[in-house]
């Protein structure tokens, strides 16, 4: 396919997992790719994988940063049309024992970083009529335990998503999000719980055809992002294997 023939994307995240993958796939679409994460060998990984991918290392919760992203897009090309926000980071703890800098560490990464990309992006994206996907989570709508500060960020970003996707609508521009649920990532991989965690609650959030892989994830912001979606705005979609079913 080549739905994205001409189109140049900025996908942050995209250093491992689900960012890696939608950068990988967008390229594999025709898409020019700006792929943007703090994980600078991540990135050389993801940009050897297509001569359409550009690696970038910046950090989406940094304002001044995110300018100059959105600009090392541009300014080559003279356009933008698809923002994947896909960086995010996951911490836990007991709630009653969460230290502040954790809670605005992760509520600045994934919902203000959200912000600041789709802020900085979106006078290009009303030119070009362009798309917005952000990732959200399951635990954006279904309680996820130990995980209060990464839940409301991601229940910020549906949220964010549908305000956004009402106020550019006439101007064109579709915003969406991807609701994963549990994916064979880095961050998953390395998760921790708190000491005293009975892990048993765990198993309301996992998949019953076991966890997804991130390209399943990629394969649906592709949709969105593309004109086969064109008739999609404001939707948070779940990709979680029936967890919630």
């Amino acid at each position: 396919m080549t739905r994205f023939e001409g189109k140049v994307a900025i996908v942050t995240g995209a250093g491992s997992g689900i960012g890696q993958a939608t950068a990988v796939r967008l390229a594999a679409e025709g898409a020019t790719v700006l792929a943007v994460d703090v994980d600078e060998a991540g990135l050389d990984v993801t940009a050897k994988e297509s001569d359409r991918i550009r690696a970038h290392v910046a950090d989406v919760a940094d304002e001044a940063a995110v300018a100059g992203t959105v600009r090392a897009a541009v300014e080559p090309h003279g356009r933008l049309d698809v923002l994947a926000n896909i960086a995010g980071i996951l911490r836990t703890a007991h709630t009653h024992e969460c230290p502040t800098d954790v809670w605005d560490l992760v509520l600045r990464v994934n919902l203000t970083g959200t912000f600041l990309m789709c802020r900085e992006a979106l006078p290009h994206l009303m030119e070009t009529k362009g798309t917005i996907v952000n990732c959200a989570s399951t635990s954006s709508f279904f309680g996820h335990p130990w995980m209060a500060a990464y839940a409301a960020s991601k229940g910020g970003i549906a949220a964010l998503t549908q305000s956004l996707a009402i106020e550019y609508a006439k101007q064109g521009v579709r915003v969406n999000a991807v609701a994963p649920g549990s994916v064979q990532t880095g961050i998953s991989a390395n998760i921790t719980f708190p000491e005293g965690a009975d892990l048993s609650l765990l198993s309301r959030i996992m998949s019953p055809t076991g966890p997804g892989q991130p390209e399943s994830i990629a394969s649906v912001v592709a949709l969105l992002a593309s004109e086969d979606g064109k008739h999609m705005t404001g939707e948070c979609v779940r990709v979680d294997g029936g967890t919630h079913a």
